[in-house]
């Protein structure tokens, strides 16, 4: 065996340049890729598997030809090259070691006192309203809220909501918030939103359906692969008075986009000016912000929320990735909305749109 295990991070990238070297559209690229992807939430490393003796099956998505070349990578101890990855697969962490972090700090985690993006069948989610409100507050059950932020309508692929069902969906929110009330839970179910931004910066909502709402996301989902310099289209952005947080920042996506580029100080200072938070996207395929961009965000005193980006319950792990995040990049708990007892904002510039 090795003396330094690979980490499950580092698998991820052997799997993926492995998939890389097959057959485009064969069998054995398809195993690799889903394996690549997969391990970025496996919930334990795979090294430690390998040392128990354990199957690597165990894994998901890890059939036998693939826990071949896993035991492969883990007997030879050969860690990849970081010079040969790509952009798009650079600074990802995994699930295995966002633990490990965080049990060498084990208040950090405890101060989490929400989640603040998640998705249901309203949008592009995989479970209806009530059960994901259910599994999130099991999941964490020393919440005081956590944040419903379903698609806005100019998102159509995720089928983003208009203002009517928007305005619907509040009713089944109250409908969830009643049933709580009456079980004597205390935790509250924010009614939120990822609201779609144009290239622009403008959002696709009217105002008066988004000052009702206890918390509005703003995110970028359109020409997310410019080249050239995006400073002016983030700074409209964390101007607009309707917008509490600035989603999933830098837009990438493992092994599909290495993210946008902008004079991160200047957007991270103009969102601080304006109040507006900077999201820490827990999902294991955004991890957005990464650590490093993270750390200038924490120089310019601005605000950071946290999200797990859950499209399904099993997705709600994502919050460790976001809080181990929160605590490599040395955030000060204090400028961290989703440490906030009771509600995570006020939204003083929305109301004043509507003059109170």
């Amino acid at each position: 065996m090795a003396e330094v295990a690979l980490t499950n991070s580092q698998l991820a990238e052997l799997c993926a340049r492995a998939a890389a070297a097959e057959e485009r559209g064969s069998h054995r690229r398809r195993a690799l890729d889903r394996a690549a992807h997969a391990a970025l939430a496996w919930p334990e490393p795979a090294a430690a598997l390998r040392a128990a003796d354990r199957q690597l099956t165990h894994l998901a998505a890890v059939g036998p030809w693939i826990a071949e070349r896993l035991a492969e990578w883990l007997d030879g101890g050969e860690p990849p090259d970081p010079a040969l990855t790509p952009p798009a697969r650079q600074g990802f962490s995994s699930l295995a070691e966002a633990r490990a972090l965080l049990a060498s700090a084990p208040d950090w985690a405890g101060r989490l006192r929400g989640d603040l993006q998640m998705h249901t069948t309203w949008s592009d989610g995989r479970v209806d309203l009530p059960e994901m409100v259910a599994a999130a507050l099991e999941h964490g059950p020393g919440y005081d809220y956590i944040a419903i932020t379903d698609h806005t309508k100019g998102l159509t692929i995720a089928n983003g909501m208009d203002e009517a069902r928007l305005s619907r969906q509040a009713e089944t929110v109250g409908v969830v918030r009643a049933a709580l009330a009456a079980a004597g839970r205390a935790q509250q179910v924010l009614h939120a939103v990822e609201m779609n931004l144009s290239p622009l910066g403008e959002g696709d909502m009217e105002n008066w359906a988004l000052v009702r709402l206890d918390l509005v996301l703003g995110a970028f989902h359109s020409s997310l692969r410019e080249p050239a310099d995006q400073t002016e289209r983030y700074l409209r952005a964390v101007r607009n008075p309707t917008i509490d947080v600035l989603a999933h920042p830098r837009t990438r996506r493992w092994d599909t986009r290495p993210g946008l580029q902008a004079d991160w100080r200047r957007v991270f200072e103009a969102a601080a000016d304006s109040g507006v938070a900077v999201e820490l996207d827990g999902h294991p395929h955004r991890q957005d912000l990464d650590v490093e961009t993270a750390r200038t965000a924490v120089e310019t005193g601005v605000l950071f929320s946290i999200g797990s980006d859950a499209h399904h319950p099993d997705e709600l792990v994502g919050v460790e990735l976001a809080l181990a995040a929160a605590l490599g990049a040395a955030v000060p708990p204090e400028r961290i909305i989703a440490f906030r007892s009771g509600r995570p904002v006020e939204r003083p510039r929305a109301a004043a749109l509507l003059g109170g």
